[in-house]
């Protein structure tokens, strides 16, 4: 599968990971659009993109997710079509589950999983129509292992991937792609916007984040990943991978591994 010439759609675009994709993806022909709730970052990632006139800019909030048909449609409408749905937008947390309230965790839900499950149901009756389409889904190596800290946004991205894997047998016969992402650690203010446990963001970096992959570096082995149209790829460094090879393998050994990362 080539880009070029393709219209995706990219949620969480205006910074991090989905910047990144959105400005790598620039430099290969292909038209943009670029979502998420603030609109002047937006129009700062649309200037770096190589043809900023083929990006265009639609904001989007996934909590309001009773209200993301007329953004799909509205979507559409920008260049005539959409074939690719980069799901990106979220939230991450950092409380232990005794110090989080279940407001927050409904929040993460909402957010993660349920807000992206609506605009994927919202746009898929266009892919089926059009016999075509594909769904890349960031979600995370903790989508595939619980750690500490991280209750509630495991639990939001491990829901993602029972949903794709589902919907993914579901639209086979559509030629209706669909690629979960799991990043490991990467260089973005994820970690300065988790929520805490009273639903206030962290406001500090952690240390294996600010350690981690630069997210052009990310984007570039992501577009590849998709390209080549993998069902899942993990990408991140040497550790995060194989902490999911270990839990298929040696869940009890990994368990022990999980009980002594830090919890601070």
């Amino acid at each position: 599968m080539e880009f070029t010439n393709k219209v995706i759609w990219i949620t969480g675009a205006s910074s991090g990971i989905g910047k990144s994709i959105a400005i790598e993806l620039s430099k290969q022909n292909v038209k943009l659009i670029l979502s998420s709730r603030n609109k002047d970052k937006l129009r700062k990632v649309q200037a770096e993109c190589n043809t900023p006139e083929n990006v265009k800019i639609l904001t989007l909030d996934l909590e309001d997710y009773n209200n993301l048909q007329p953004k799909v449609t509205e979507a559409i409408t920008l260049f005539g079509t959409i074939d690719i749905l980069f799901n990106n937008a979220g939230i991450s947390q950092r409380s232990l589950v005794k110090d989080t309230a279940i407001a927050v965790d409904k929040r993460i839900m909402d957010i993660n999983y349920l807000g992206t499950v609506a605009l994927t149901k919202a746009i898929l009756p266009h892919f089926i129509e059009k016999n075509n389409g594909h769904f890349v889904v960031i979600t995370s190596i903790v989508g595939k292992i619980g750690t500490p800290l991280r209750s509630s946004y495991s639990a939001s991205k491990h829901a993602l991937h029972g949903f794709f894997d589902s919907l993914r047998a579901e639209v086979f016969s559509n030629n209706i792609k669909v690629t979960l992402a799991c990043p490991g650690f990467v260089q973005t203010n994820v970690s300065l916007n988790a929520l805490t446990g009273d639903g206030s963001p962290q406001n500090k970096m952690d240390a294996a984040t600010k350690n981690g992959l630069t997210s052009e570096h990310f984007s570039k082995l992501l577009l590849k990943a998709v390209k080549n149209e993998k069902q899942e790829v993990y990408i991140g460094g040497f550790k995060e991978k194989l902490a999911v090879y270990v839990k298929r393998f040696f869940p009890t050994l990994l368990s022990k591994m999980i009980r002594k990362l830090a919890v601070t």
